[in-house]
């Protein structure tokens, strides 16, 4: 095992013209899988365990939220998801605008829920009407981050994301 308990895998080498072999490395405490949630009379959900335990793992003293970007869903993480904004607002220029604007963005609209004893967590209003949450809810893990839909919502992307990379999967067959 590496640094971190995290395995390092070795890739085979392809038999075109690719490239040297892939080292990847596999991290431990990934959001995985995709869990059904519902809101109770108190507006709280239960985070899934296997989340709450890559929280912990990560060392961070709650959720981090914010709007997905593109998407009607809530963005969601620990430590990881904030090191990871932190270095895509990192690649600008300090004071420039563009910098600002993806702060403003990513940041400025985030908030830290908390956890209580029993791992619920309350989902801010705006949020919730950001990604058309009302009563039941899903959460997809994403490796490094997690997000928070409406049932409907997420049925309809994961129908095109399938669509897509199906597409995708047949344009690399036709191309090897």
């Amino acid at each position: 095992m590496a640094a971190g308990g995290a395995a390092k895998l070795r890739i085979p080498q392809p038999k075109s013209r690719a490239g040297p072999v892939v080292a990847v490395r596999w991290r431990m405490g990934r959001f995985l899988s995709t869990f059904q949630g519902r809101l109770d009379s108190k507006g709280r959900v239960s985070l899934p365990a296997a989340f709450r335990a890559v929280l912990e793992a990560d060392g961070h003293p709650g959720v981090f939220l914010h709007p997905a970007l593109e998407q009607p869903a809530i963005e969601a993480g620990g430590n990881r998801l904030l090191a990871e904004i932190d270095g895509l607002i990192g690649r600008f220029p300090p004071y420039s605008e563009a910098r600002d604007l993806m702060a403003t963005a990513l940041l400025g609209q985030a908030e830290i829920a908390k956890l209580d004893p029993e791992g619920r967590l309350t989902l801010p209003e705006r949020l919730k009407a950001h990604a058309g949450i009302s009563q039941s809810l899903v959460f997809v893990g994403l490796g490094e981050k997690f997000r928070i839909w409406a049932p409907e919502k997420f049925t309809a992307h994961l129908e095109e994301a399938t669509s897509n990379l199906r597409a995708v999967r047949a344009g690399l067959s036709r191309s090897g």
